[in-house]
C-alpha cells in the first residue's frame, strides 16, 4: 500500500538494533493490510513515518504515554494508532486508550512471522475490515478514529468509525489514557468534544 523512502537518516538506522535495520535495508518502512499495519522508516520525510520523529521528536511516544520509555523504538503501529516498541530484544505492545504497555514475548522476527501468517486475527483489524466494507480508505499517514472508544463499556453497543490524521489520533489517544489512567473499572465519565 505504500513504500518508505530511501533511507536517509543514518543517525538513527545506525541506533537500531541488527533485526530492525535488516528490515529496513529491504524496504524502508510501509503500510499494509489497507492501513493495518504501519511499520516506520528511517526516514525524515514524510513525518507521519519517520522513526526520528516517533521516537525522539516533540511528540515522540514516550512524551505522550508515561508507560512508554525514553529508550523503547516505536517502530510500528496498528490501525486505531496502538505501537509496537521495541524493548530490548523483545516486542511490547503500547495499548493507545489505556496506556498500558504490555510484552508480547516474542522479538522483531517472531513478531514479523505472526503478522504475516495471520494479520486479521494478530492486528486485531475488524474495525478496519468494518470500515473498508462501509466504503472508507484509511490512505497512508491516517489513523481510524472509534467513538466511543472501545474501553468504554458504550462501544458494545456500535462505534462510528472515521480516517483521520495519525497525529491527532495520537494526541487524542494520549489525553485519553491519561485521563483515565486512575479510575477504577466502571466509573463513569463524559467526554467533552472540541472542534
Amino acid at each position: 500500500m505504500y513504500r518508505g523512502p530511501d533511507i536517509d537518516d543514518f543517525e538513527i538506522f545506525e541506533r537500531l538494533p541488527a533485526e530492525y535495520r535488516e528490515l529496513l535495508e529491504h524496504t524502508n518502512g510501509y503500510v499494509a493490510f489497507h492501513g493495518g499495519l504501519h511499520v516506520r522508516g528511517a526516514c525524515f520525510e514524510p513525518e507521519w513515518h519517520s522513526l526520528r520523529a516517533a521516537w525522539l521528536g516533540e511528540s515522540a511516544i514516550h512524551r505522550y504515554f508515561p508507560d512508554v520509555l525514553a529508550d523503547d523504538v516505536p517502530f510500528a503501529e496498528d490501525a486505531l494508532g496502538d505501537q509496537f516498541l521495541l524493548r530490548g530484544p523483545g516486542v511490547w505492545k503500547l495499548s493507545g486508550e489505556t496506556g498500558e504497555v504490555v510484552s508480547l514475548e516474542m522479538n522483531l522476527i517472531e513478531f514479523d512471522a505472526k503478522v504475516r501468517a495471520d494479520p486479521d486475527e494478530f492486528l486485531e483489524l475488524a474495525p478496519l475490515e468494518r470500515f473498508r466494507a462501509e466504503g472508507g480508505v484509511l490512505e497512508p499517514g491516517q489513523l481510524l478514529s472509534v467513538m466511543p472508544p472501545f474501553v468504554f463499556s458504550e462501544s458494545a453497543d456500535g462505534v462510528s468509525v472515521r480516517a483521520i490524521p495519525a497525529d491527532q489520533r495520537l494526541a487524542f489517544l494520549s489525553k485519553l489514557a491519561r485521563q483515565i489512567r486512575d479510575l477504577p473499572d466502571g466509573a463513569q465519565i463524559a467526554i467533552k468534544v472540541v472542534e
